[in-house]
């Protein structure tokens, strides 16, 4: 019998973790899709260490890991909103980031940390929550459609020079 998958807040001590479930995460996901080099530039920038070091020492941000039998194999961010979109208003959530590795799909450990990462984005009461999504990526749709967010706008989302169609979901609270 498998254990079930545990949900954790990371701390500043977590960020060389974080950088590395980051990175394997996005490029189990996506990295088939990009030449290497873009690849390698997009994790570069955006997950290092100092990076996520950084983030989760802010206030503002946190990140949670899914932990399975002693491995992370997923993990969640969220944060203000940073999104391209005209009516992102102060005080605005934004779901960040939200992997989980194939190999700890569809048990519903994906869906209880989204709901850790909602519950924490919504501490202070109900607000407008934001996510941006590929826009190829179906499945992901699905489940934010599901979970209440709608399609309001289109970005460019920069992989080194590649250039992906992201779609910006909202949920307005009731």
């Amino acid at each position: 019998m498998t254990a079930e998958p545990t949900i954790r807040r990371a701390t500043p001590g977590d960020a060389a973790t974080v950088s590395r479930i980051a990175a394997r995460a996005f490029t189990e996901s996506f990295g088939h899709l990009y030449p290497d080099e873009d690849l390698q530039a997009f994790l570069a920038t955006n997950f290092t260490v100092e990076r996520q070091a950084q983030i989760l020492a802010h206030p503002d941000y946190a990140i949670w890991l899914l932990e399975l039998e002693g491995e992370v194999v997923g993990h969640a961010a969220a944060g203000p909103c940073g999104l391209p979109h005209p009516q992102v208003a102060d005080g605005d959530g934004e779901v960040k980031r939200l992997y989980v590795l194939k190999q700890a799909q569809n048990g519903g450990a994906g869906s209880r940390l989204f709901r850790t990462m909602l519950d924490w984005l919504e501490r202070n009461g109900p607000r407008t929550l934001w996510i941006g999504v590929w826009s190829e990526n179906l499945a992901a749709q699905r489940f934010y459609a599901r979970h209440g967010f709608g399609k309001v706008g289109e970005y460019e989302f920069p992989v080194g020079r590649a250039r992906d169609l992201e779609f910006i979901l909202r949920r307005v609270p009731e």
